[in-house]
């Protein structure tokens, strides 16, 4: 269920790919790929470390690939099987070393941890055999930020949000984030009620979640969660869409995300620049204005990438990418998956948690920056992890979020109660 943008093959040419007839064409593509219909019945989960080798540096991308063996993704071992671990986790690599577990897809949330946090103990193992640790932490605290990945995608990234200060390469090197997946919805009503749902849950959520008030290199400033702090920084074309508008997701979607300026035009050619035109969006180069740069129209694999290329908090990828919570500190990173399973268990419970939220609905600078300082966001906080306590999937979780409910009344964050670590979680 997880995306994971370096396991991805792409065509080598625009002759391997489906053609774009036209805008409209494009916009149909992406609603079909982006929302797939059905009953809402899997979930899955992204989690995400920095990671450092002898005397705290980062490891080198050789001593990485060499840990990880024949589960090294691709971007670092081009050879490699880039197999799943036992549990059925990917591992891919952030460009400043973070590393990541992109869990297979489950019915429930009992196994969604249990076969998560068992990929997690063997990828600790994995890279404690050489002298690289696991950091639980959603912002290096220490290190300035350094881009080991010298892949194309990441140097046109990189320049692309050079004009923001430090914020893009700090968001690049320097962050981790805990992700949740879950089904789009049976039907174009349930989509609306579940992603209104995801964005309404938003703030209340990364107060209740923030623990990153320290990142090296960042801005002076008093912030609880500096990672969505680079994400706010960055461009709000394609980290903001205008959701609130949304009365139909699956079409507005698919307008928002060609009108988005392009990241990355792909090339086959070596050591090639990746940057595309200033400011040129993908509809712009499906309408031919970018004929002289690019030299070819875009096919349905270009605009498979292209959405590997944006960012809102809730990402829609076939499924929902929950992309707003920091990562959490030792084995509390099964909370928000459990939080974000329970308050989507029923329409009706959507509907109630989403009535919670709604007046803090907007407030996503104010909980990157107060978090539970605020009282509204602290209500809506405990409000929505009491009702989602009460429709818990199961007692461990019900405990978990009774915890996290009493943590936040009191205004603490999850760095105050972190449990230990099982084994590299």
């Amino acid at each position: 269920m997880a995306v994971t943008l370096e396991r991805s093959s792409w065509p080598d040419s625009a002759t391997d790919q489906g053609e774009l007839s036209s805008r409209a064409a494009a916009e149909a593509y992406v609603g079909g790929v982006c929302f797939k219909l059905g009953p809402p019945a899997l979930i899955g989960a992204e989690l995400e470390w920095l990671t450092a080798g002898p005397a705290g540096a980062r490891p080198s991308l050789e001593l990485m690939a060499a840990a990880l063996g024949p589960h090294a993704p691709t971007s670092i071992a081009p050879a490699s099987a880039a197999a799943p671990l036992p549990g059925g986790s990917m591992v891919t690599l952030e460009p400043g070393g973070q590393i990541e577990l992109s869990s297979a897809p489950f019915a429930d949330t009992e196994a969604l941890t249990r076969n998560l946090r068992a990929d997690a103990a063997r990828l600790r193992d994995l890279l404690a055999a050489h002298d690289i640790g696991i950091i639980p932490a959603a912002a290096d605290t220490d290190r300035p930020a350094e881009r080991l990945l010298r892949l194309p995608r990441y140097a046109a990234m990189e320049r692309r949000f050079a004009g923001v200060g430090p914020f893009g390469s700090l968001m690049m090197c320097n962050t981790a984030a805990t992700q949740v997946s879950v089904d789009a919805g049976a039907d174009p009503d349930e989509v609306r009620a579940r992603w209104t749902a995801l964005y309404a849950l938003g703030p209340a959520l990364i107060a209740a979640f923030a623990c990153s008030p320290v990142l090296h290199g960042a801005p002076q400033g008093e912030w609880v969660s500096q990672r969505m702090r680079t994400w706010l920084r960055l461009d709000p074309s394609r980290t903001r869409p205008p959701v609130a508008d949304w009365g139909d997701p699956i079409t507005a979607y698919a307008h928002w995300a060609l009108d988005v300026p392009l990241l990355c035009v792909r090339c086959t050619e070596r050591d090639a620049d990746w940057s595309p035109p200033p400011g040129a969006t993908f509809a712009d180069w499906l309408a031919g204005a970018l004929d002289d740069e690019v030299g070819r129209r875009p096919g349905t694999a270009d605009l498979d990438y292209h959405l590997t290329t944006l960012f809102p908090p809730v990402r829609a990828s076939g499924h929902l990418e929950v992309r707003y919570l920091d990562t959490q500190p030792g084995d509390t990173w099964t909370t928000p998956i459990h939080v974000v399973d329970a308050l989507l268990s029923t329409p009706a419970v959507v509907e109630e948690a989403t009535a919670i939220a709604a007046p803090t609905a907007g407030e996503w600078l104010g909980a990157a920056r107060t978090g539970l300082q605020d009282p509204e966001l602290r209500r809506a906080a405990v409000d929505l992890l009491e009702l989602a306590e009460q429709h818990a999937r199961s007692d461990t979780a019900a405990q978990e979020l009774a915890l996290a409910a009493r943590r936040c009344r009191s205004g603490r964050s999850p760095r105050t109660v972190a449990q230990p670590a099982h084994n590299g979680s």
